[in-house]
């Protein structure tokens, strides 16, 4: 039988990796983007296709840190959204 600390910590690994794994992504898009990747070829990328669905993708393109080093445009060319300027 395991120990209580065993049991909290795989009740919080339940949880916390979902988030954690979204981070990881987004430190991913960013780094990639940085080296002048564009955003459809970063998406195609197994590290992001293995780890994230296309809805946790989408909600990953609208963190504030990804917008600002991607850019509002090409976030809302990927999620098919017109332009609000």
């Amino acid at each position: 039988m395991g120990s209580f600390a065993d049991s909290v910590r795989a009740f919080f690994g339940s949880i916390l990796p979902k988030s954690r794994k979204e981070d990881l992504v987004a430190e991913h898009i960013i780094r990639e983007h940085h080296r002048g990747r564009s955003l459809t070829e970063i998406l195609d990328d197994a590290y992001v296709t293995n780890r994230l669905s296309p809805d946790k993708v989408n909600r990953c393109l609208e963190r504030p840190d990804v917008i600002h080093a991607v850019g509002e445009d090409l976030i809302a060319a990927h999620l098919g959204t017109p332009d609000s300027a």
